[in-house]
C-alpha cells in the first residue's frame, strides 16, 4: 500500500515536472517568436500556456502587445485589463497608455480617460501624451466640432487582405501597397500571417474623381521583391519615386544586431517604357533602425519620413532631410515636440498648401492611430496639430491620408469594421474647411457705468499682453462689439468714446475651441483720454494713462503676472516718448517693522526698474527710484489699525512720476 502510494506520488511529481518543463519550453519558443516580431506565432503559443492554467504579468504583456501591434485593439484590451487589475503594482506606465487606447477602440471613453489620468499621475509633466490629455480633456468636443467635414466610401479595389498607403502618381493614378498575390503565391510574413506586401497601381477616372478603374496592376520594373514594399511618394513629373522596403539591397537581406529585418527608404526612376528601375538605397538609412513612409515638400527640396532612429522622442517620430540633388541629402532633422510625442507619429503627407497631415496615437484622438493636420508657421510646424474628426478618424487605426488641395479629393487607409480586408483604402471628398486654429470670440455690450444706458459708436481696441494693438471695432447701434481672439492668450481690451473716460480691462482666453466670451465694458463720463504729451512734470504716469496699480503680494518683491501687463504699458509709453524719464516709487503697507518695510520696498523698486530695463530695453539712465516703505500710505491703515486685505493691498504699489518729458 505504501509502495503504491509512493509510486503514485513520484508519478504525479514527474508529470508536474514534465508539464512545467513543457510550459517553459513553450514560453522560450514564444519569447523568441515575439522578439522577432512574429506576433501571431508567439500569440498561439502564449494562448496555449494560458489555457493550461499558467498566467503571468509577462505573458499578459506580450499577449496584449501581440494584438496591439497588429492593430487588434479590442482583443488587446482583454490582456491589458488583466495587467491593470491583477498586476497593477509596478506596472510600466506605458501599459496604462496602451490600455486606454484599447478602451477607446470600443468607445469606452470614460474608463479610457480614467486610465489616462492615472497615466498622468505616474508620468507627470515629463510625458507629453499625458500633458496633452490633461490640457485637452474636452477633446471629444473638439473632435465633434471637426467631424462631418468629409464624405467617405470604401473602394472596390480592396482585397480580403491588407491594402494601404495610397499615393498620387501624377493626376491619373494611385499607387498602394497590398498583400494580394497577383501572378502566383508569395511568401508569408510571420508577423501578420499574410503574404509580403508589393506595390500596385490603379488608374483614376479623372483628376476630379476618386473613382478608380477596375484594373489593378503590379508596379512594373524591379521595385517589388520577395520582401515588403510599401508607402510611396512621387515627384510632380512622375519620374522619381521614393518608397519603403525591408532592408533588402543587391539581393541581400540585412538584419539588425537582434536578427530583425527593419525598414529602409529607397529611390527608383521611371524609364521610357514606364517601368521602374535603378533602385538606390538612401544614405541616411541604417541596419539598426527603421526609416519609412516618405513624403515630399511642395517644392520637392525636403523629404519627410517616419523613423525610430536615435534622438526619437517616442516609438516613431517624423523627420525630414534636405534633398541636395543627385544622391546627396542633408542630415535628418526631427520635426520637434509640437509634432512628435512618446507614441507613434507616422505616415506624413504634405499638401500643396504646405499643410502636414500625419497619423499619431500620441496626440489625443478617438483610439488607435488618428489623422492630424498641422499648419506651417515660418516654414516650421510649431502649432498644435488638429484631429480631423469623424468620419476620417474612428476608434481603430486611420492613416496614410493624402489630399489634392485643388479638388478637395483624396484617399486614406483604415482597419475599421465593415471593410473588405485587414486594412482598406477609402476615398473621400472634403465638404467643409477644417479647424486648423484654436479660435475664440470676444463680444459684449458697451454701457454707461452710471446710467446703464448703451453707448453705440464706442471704439473697442484689442491689445496683446505687450500692449501691441491687434484689432479694433466700433460698437454697433445696439452697442454690441465682437472681436476674434485665439486660445490661451492674455489681452487688454480698451473702450473709448468722446466725452467718456477711457477704460481698460485685462482678459485671458482659455483653451476651449470655438468658445464665445462675454465681456461687458463700462464707460464713465469725464475728460477724454489724456495723452502723455499733455502731462506735466511731477504727474504720475499710472494716473495719466489710467493704468492699473502695480501691486505686489504680501511680503514679496517679484513681479506678478498681472503687474507685467501694466509694466508693458509703461514700456510702450517710454518707447513712444524716448526723452521721457521717470522716477519709480515703491511702497509697502504697514504690517511689518519700519526698517523691514524700507528694505522690502527697496527690493520691489529694484525689481520694477530691472523689469523695465530687461524686458523693455529702457536705458538705465532714464530711470530713477527708491523704496519708501510705509511712509506714504494711501489710506489710514497705519500700525495698529484694523484693515482688510484689500485696504492693505492699496498701499503695496509702485508709482511712475514723470521727471523729464
Amino acid at each position: 500500500m505504501k509502495n503504491n502510494y509512493l509510486y503514485t506520488l513520484l508519478l504525479s511529481l514527474l508529470c508536474c515536472f514534465t508539464s512545467f518543463y513543457g510550459q517553459e519550453k513553450r514560453l522560450e519558443k514564444a519569447d523568441k517568436e515575439f522578439n522577432n516580431f512574429s506576433y501571431v506565432d508567439a500569440r498561439n503559443i502564449y494562448l496555449q500556456v494560458v489555457d493550461n492554467g499558467y498566467q503571468s504579468k509577462d505573458i499578459c504583456q506580450k499577449l496584449g502587445d501581440s494584438y496591439y501591434f497588429n492593430a487588434e485593439l479590442e482583443k488587446a484590451s482583454k490582456w491589458y485589463a488583466k495587467l491593470y487589475y491583477d498586476y497593477r503594482k509596478g506596472l510600466d506606465s506605458e501599459y496604462l497608455f496602451r490600455y486606454s487606447q484599447s478602451l477607446k477602440s470600443m468607445k469606452q471613453y470614460e474608463l479610457a480617460d480614467t486610465v489616462m489620468r492615472e497615466f498622468y499621475k505616474e508620468t507627470g509633466r515629463t510625458e507629453k501624451r499625458a500633458n496633452l490629455f490633461i490640457d485637452k480633456q474636452d477633446y471629444l468636443n473638439l473632435i465633434e466640432l471637426q467631424s462631418g467635414k468629409f464624405e467617405i466610401k470604401n473602394l472596390p479595389i480592396n482585397s480580403e487582405l491588407s491594402d494601404f498607403g495610397p499615393s498620387f502618381m501624377r493626376d491619373d493614378a494611385i499607387v498602394f501597397a497590398s498583400s494580394r498575390a497577383i501572378g502566383g503565391a508569395r511568401a508569408i510574413h510571420k508577423w501578420t500571417q499574410e503574404p509580403f506586401l508589393d506595390l500596385y497601381s490603379s488608374k483614376r477616372e479623372s483628376k476630379n474623381s476618386t473613382d478608380l478603374l477596375a484594373e489593378v496592376d503590379e508596379l512594373g520594373g524591379t521595385v517589388n521583391t520577395k520582401l515588403h514594399e510599401s508607402s510611396t511618394v512621387f515627384t510632380r513629373d512622375g519620374n522619381t519615386m521614393y518608397f519603403t522596403r525591408n532592408n533588402f539591397t543587391k539581393k541581400r537581406v540585412k538584419s539588425n544586431s537582434e536578427g530583425t529585418t527593419l525598414l529602409k527608404l529607397y529611390k527608383a526612376s521611371r524609364g521610357e517604357n514606364g517601368k521602374w528601375s535603378d533602385v538606390v538605397e538612401l544614405p541616411f538609412n541604417s541596419d539598426n533602425y527603421s526609416v519609412a513612409h516618405p513624403a515630399l515638400s511642395v517644392d520637392e527640396t525636403k523629404l519627410y519620413f517616419a523613423s525610430d532612429m536615435p534622438g526619437t522622442t517616442g516609438l516613431s517620430d517624423l523627420f525630414y532631410v534636405t534633398i541636395k540633388g543627385g544622391d546627396n541629402y542633408g542630415k535628418p532633422v526631427n520635426l520637434g515636440k509640437s509634432i512628435n510625442t512618446e507614441g507613434r507619429e507616422t505616415f506624413p503627407f504634405i499638401s500643396k498648401d504646405g499643410k502636414l497631415y500625419f497619423s499619431s496615437d500620441g496626440h489625443i484622438g478617438l483610439g488607435g492611430l488618428d489623422v492630424f493636420v498641422a499648419t506651417p508657421s515660418n516654414k516650421k510646424f510649431k502649432d498644435f496639430p488638429y484631429n480631423l474628426g469623424e468620419p476620417i478618424n474612428s476608434p481603430t487605426d486611420d492613416f496614410s491620408f493624402i489630399i489634392d488641395k485643388d479638388t478637395k479629393l483624396g484617399y486614406f487607409t483604415s482597419n475599421r469594421p465593415g471593410g473588405h480586408g485587414n486594412d482598406d483604402i477609402y476615398s473621400f471628398s472634403q465638404k467643409e474647411p477644417l479647424i486648423v486654429n484654436c479660435n475664440q470670440y470676444l463680444e459684449g455690450i458697451v454701457t454707461d457705468a452710471d446710467s446703464r444706458k448703451i453707448i453705440p459708436g464706442a471704439k473697442v481696441t484689442l491689445f496683446d499682453e505687450n500692449m501691441k494693438e491687434l484689432s479694433s471695432t466700433i460698437a454697433d447701434i445696439n452697442a454690441k462689439y465682437s472681436l476674434p481672439i485665439t486660445c490661451g492668450k492674455e489681452y487688454v481690451i480698451r473702450a473709448f468714446k468722446q466725452e467718456y473716460k477711457r477704460t481698460e480691462v485685462d482678459f485671458a482666453s482659455t483653451g476651449v475651441f470655438e468658445l464665445k466670451h462675454s465681456q461687458p465694458l463700462q464707460l464713465r463720463k469725464g475728460d477724454p483720454e489724456i495723452g502723455v504729451f499733455k502731462a506735466k512734470l511731477g504727474d504720475d504716469l499710472a494716473k495719466l494713462l489710467q493704468l492699473n496699480p502695480i501691486y505686489f503680494d504680501f511680503d514679496k518683491s517679484f513681479i506678478r503676472p498681472d503687474a507685467e501687463i501694466e509694466l508693458q504699458k509703461v514700456i510702450a509709453v517710454m518707447r513712444e516718448y524716448p526723452n521721457m524719464e521717470i522716477d519709480v516709487r515703491s511702497h509697502t503697507d504697514s504690517r511689518a517693522p519700519y526698517n523691514y518695510n524700507i528694505n522690502l520696498s527697496t527690493r520691489r523698486n529694484k525689481s520694477t526698474i530691472q523689469y523695465l530695463i530687461n524686458k523693455g530695453g529702457i536705458l538705465r539712465t532714464r530711470l530713477t527710484g527708491r523704496g519708501y516703505g510705509e511712509t506714504q500710505l494711501t489710506n489710514g491703515c497705519a500700525d495698529g489699525i484694523d484693515c482688510t486685505e484689500e485696504e492693505h493691498q492699496l498701499n503695496r504699489r509702485s508709482e511712475f512720476i514723470i521727471v523729464k518729458q
